[in-house]
């Protein structure tokens, strides 16, 4: 898909791109593209003069890689943070930055360019040029990675309470269920971490370019910061969850405790009765209890008195 904006009264309207000389506008200062087609990416490279990059150099970790400047302008590869039904996942979204338009190329749709798109659209004097719109971009990235770790926080609350009010819910399965859940965050806290780091090196590498004026770099600063808060919130909820791991994983220990403890218990009670009954089933000529007439309820007795000594002393000593 491809979409391009103009301001109206201050405000951002997409306009209709159905050729190059539409795309060539002077007033056409954002181009955004989502998943682009063969024909899309054509049209874009023959105004732009610029060859957009393939899905596998986004993905190029090395900082020389996802932030630099060379004739085309200024290139920012970020990550983005993208949830949808089946998780959580860092998206690439590349920015290029060159004499007063911006260019941007991701392969999903992500709410927070949705998000920025509806503030600019109905908030006039939201953006006023390109630098405007790559930076209120990253603010509302910030702005959504803190509602997602506000989310991580109340899932993990959740957990919290079952975990530590001895819910009768842990049972096993209860207890799967809560290490998946726990798992599940911990993903989406260090996908946002990752996401967080990402773009403060972004930020960073934008702010030595001197490509914005006093202003801009004034709200870019306080993204930083508002980053690194972000940041400190997600080592906290590391140790959350690290907390309520170990904290299941000894409910857990503690289950199988006692299961063992039963069979220990059950070993221990029937084996004197085992020896008594060994012993009588070994047929010796010689055995007073054989003529006894008494000797069958005696040897029973007997094998009862043997299983309950044993759990009565260690009842006793408080080893039950």
């Amino acid at each position: 898909m491809l979409s391009a904006f103009i301001l109206s009264q201050g405000r951002l309207i997409q306009v209709p791109i159905e050729s190059a000389a539409d795309l060539a506008r002077p007033e056409v200062f954002w181009v955004d593209l989502v998943d682009p087609s063969d024909a899309e990416r054509d049209l874009v490279e023959s105004v732009f003069r610029y060859e957009l990059p393939e899905d596998e150099d986004l993905e190029d970790i090395e900082e020389s890689a996802r932030c630099y400047v060379d004739h085309a302008g200024l290139h920012l590869n970020s990550y983005f943070l993208h949830q949808d039904s089946e998780g959580a996942a860092n998206v690439t979204v590349s920015f290029l930055l060159n004499r007063g338009r911006l260019l941007t190329m991701r392969q999903e749709e992500l709410a927070v360019f949705r998000l920025f798109r509806l503030r600019a659209r109905v908030q006039p004097g939201f953006v006023e040029n390109a630098e405007d719109v790559l930076l209120g971009i990253y603010a509302v990235a910030v702005e959504y990675d803190a509602d997602v770790l506000e989310g991580v926080y109340t899932r993990l609350e959740s957990v919290s309470a079952r975990v530590l009010k001895g819910s009768d819910a842990l049972n096993d399965e209860g207890m799967a269920e809560t290490v998946s859940d726990i798992a599940q965050q911990e993903d989406i806290n260090g996908k946002v971490r990752l996401d967080l780091m990402d773009t403060r090196r972004s930020l960073s590498f934008l702010l030595r370019s001197r490509s914005l004026n006093h202003e801009q770099e004034t709200d870019l600063r306080e993204i930083l910061r508002d980053l690194e808060s972000l940041n400190n919130h997600t080592a906290f909820l590391f140790d959350k969850i690290n907390f309520l791991m170990d904290a299941v994983m000894g409910l857990i220990n503690l289950a199988q405790s006692k299961i063992i403890k039963i069979f220990s218990i059950a070993a221990v009670v029937f084996l004197p009765p085992t020896v008594i009954a060994s012993t009588y089933g070994m047929n010796f000529q010689v055995m007073p209890e054989l003529g006894w007439t008494l000797g069958y309820p005696f040897a029973i007795g007997l094998m009862i008195l043997s299983g309950i000594a044993p759990y009565w002393f260690f009842k006793r000593k408080g080893w039950l």
